[in-house]
């Protein structure tokens, strides 16, 4: 794009020839939207979700991962996904701070790949029409959201030092590892596998890092693991309206330009997470005789993993046909296949992470890999003439190459989170004392979601005293008067 001599001469330097606001603006829009799915969706969908004696500890493990994540981000996380090639899968760490490099024209990614012959280009580098800084935003709030969802698999009894541990190091030693491979200029990439938004590096990596993780740190009390009700359903669907109304930037933003890609998917993303949504709620009418709220929402949920992988290269009916495959096929894994299975029931995966997003996303990757359209996999894709299985003429094999990468993503989200849980292990106890079990949040924060009193004020025994911001609590006196 070039901008005509005399024209905005008002806003330059701040509006370089390269920028475009439009583009600039929609980008800047859909990372807050993003963020807002964590900030504060998945904070209050945390909250309200769980147990009440949980509910602060489960929201201020949302709101310590999306703060640590951002500054982990900035300092080496982004260019060890997006930056100069180090490893097939991985790149050379550095910092995202400097004013020129953020300023600057956005570029992906940056090392350019080569054919064999070592003159010829096999991906040509992507620059989007605006600047560094608008990418390393949008992809902090999706590596922000990645770590929350992991979360939901080891709620209400991990460790909160543990946790203050983990983060950093899950992002830097496997976030970024799936980041690079498929987004980043890594193999994955310049062979041509499909993933969109994340439904891989995102969805994928939470659900197989959360239930491993699920495995080391170990199962809830008996009495949690028996009886678990959410404390606030309405507050629960807010954050899940939340959740959902935001993935139009997921989605949305991941064209990097509002161009014609943008609108398309996220009109798939709203029909594959209503489609989902119907009819998990309706196996559970089925199935159970009455349909869940929370059924509801983890329909909601499995319809959005899934079609993120290809929102934007699939047909509107073909994102029909991956809401109608994923209200069922993880409805079923987690309804019926989880109970058959003594393995998947040892291992107390919270908010059953592995369902909603590790077999949602693998899904959708798969799905993408029969259903992505010749044409729009031209608007979007650096790898040419590719194209879905169902549209023939060779598009077998990029399903094959979709079941290669989702395997890669598997072993080394298990292998790395493996390793680095038994490493914090070595320091920290991954798990909670059984006192604080017990207790829940009072004993872990010294905090409660829900005040006994009217200003937070405890009766405390030992102390024969109120224990808050007042002592005692005060009576209100009611005057009347006859008139």
């Amino acid at each position: 794009m070039s901008i005509p001599p005399g024209a905005y001469q008002a806003d330059l330097p701040a509006v370089p020839p390269w920028l475009n606001k439009g583009d600039n603006a929609w980008q800047m829009t859909a990372a807050t939207l993003v963020g807002m799915q964590s900030m504060p969706g998945l904070v209050i969908l945390y909250a309200s979700i769980v147990k009440k004696k949980w509910a602060v500890n489960s929201a201020f493990m949302a709101l310590y991962a999306f703060a640590a994540v951002l500054i982990c981000w900035v300092l080496v996380g982004y260019r060890i996904a997006f930056g100069d090639k180090l490893l097939p899968f991985w790149a050379k760490g550095a910092p995202a701070l400097g004013q020129k490099y953020l300023t600057g024209r956005a570029r992906m990614p940056e090392t350019t790949h080569y054919y064999s012959d070592g003159t010829t280009i096999e991906s040509p580098m992507h620059e989007p029409f605006y600047p560094m800084a608008a990418h390393v935003y949008f992809h902090f709030t999706f590596a922000a959201i990645t770590m929350i969802l992991l979360a939901g698999s080891v709620l209400a009894r991990m460790s909160i030092k543990a946790w203050m541990a983990f983060v950093p190091l899950w992002l830097i030693f496997c976030y970024t590892v799936g980041a690079f491979s498929l987004w980043g200029g890594g193999f994955l990439y310049h062979w041509g596998v499909i993933d969109y938004s994340g439904g891989y590096v995102i969805h994928l990596s939470a659900g197989i890092s959360g239930f491993t993780a699920a495995y080391w740190v170990g199962p809830r009390l008996k009495s949690d693991r028996e009886r678990f009700p959410p404390n606030n359903v309405l507050l629960m669907l807010a954050g899940a309206g939340l959740l959902w109304m935001g993935w139009s930037g997921f989605n949305g933003g991941a064209p990097n330009a509002a161009n014609v890609a943008a609108p398309l998917a996220v009109l798939n993303t709203n029909i594959s997470a209503a489609t989902s949504l119907l009819v998990w709620t309706t196996l559970d009418v089925f199935y159970f005789g009455k349909p869940s709220v929370i059924g509801a929402i983890q329909g909601m949920m499995t319809g959005l993993a899934c079609v993120t992988p290809g929102a934007g290269v699939v047909q509107a009916w073909a994102a029909i046909v991956m809401g109608i495959l994923a209200g069922s096929i993880p409805w079923y894994s987690m309804m019926i296949l989880h109970k058959k299975s003594t393995f998947l029931q040892q291992v107390d995966d919270t908010l059953a992470v592995f369902h909603t997003h590790a077999v949602a996303g693998l899904l959708g990757g798969l799905l993408t890999g029969l259903l992505a359209e010749p044409s729009l996999c031209n608007i979007v894709l650096p790898v040419t003439n590719t194209k879905g299985a169902f549209y023939g003429g060779g598009g077998g094999i990029l399903f094959l190459k979709q079941i290669v990468a989702g395997l890669f993503i598997i072993g080394w989200n298990i292998v790395a989170t493996t390793l680095i849980l038994l490493a914090i292990r070595l320091f920290i106890p991954l798990r909670m004392s059984d006192e604080q079990l017990k207790i829940g949040d009072d004993a872990v924060h010294g905090e409660e979601a829900y005040a006994l009193w009217g200003d937070g004020e405890k009766y405390d025994p030992e102390r024969h005293g109120w224990q808050g911001p007042t002592s005692p609590p005060q009576t209100t006196t009611v005057l009347t008067f006859d008139l």
